[in-house]
């Protein structure tokens, strides 16, 4: 079984940053893709960042130039780093990674979710 544990969230004024990480341990042959998504209450889930097996990165248009998506593959690990972070980026914060077995049974993998809180 494969289980992520995330970490990094709080509470931080409006122009401060916070750094998400998220490791992946257990039954992992490969990680492939990873990323980070949030919800904020009332809101739709959304993809906020994403990360190739390659190093290629996506972000969402509200945090490009903001955020920073990176990996550590001999950790299993992705991080999010947030910058001049403002009220709307409050949201529940979710890990997600694609995880290929031994036997290449690829599986998507949430976290458990890290609350970041930005106040005025």
């Amino acid at each position: 079984q494969v289980q992520l544990v995330e970490s990094g969230g709080g509470l931080v004024q409006a122009g401060g940053s916070l750094r998400l990480s998220c490791a992946a341990s257990g039954s992992i042959f490969r990680v492939n893709a990873m990323g980070w998504h949030r919800q904020a209450p009332g809101k739709q889930r959304e993809m906020v960042a994403v990360i190739t097996s390659g190093g290629s990165t996506n972000y969402a248009d509200s945090v490009k130039g903001r955020y920073t998506i990176s990996r550590d593959n001999a950790k299993n690990t992705v991080y999010l780093q947030m910058d001049s972070l403002k009220p709307e980026d409050t949201a529940v914060y979710y890990c997600n990674v694609l995880i290929s077995n031994i036997v290449l049974r690829t599986t998507e993998y949430w976290g458990q979710g890290t609350q970041v809180t930005v106040s005025s």
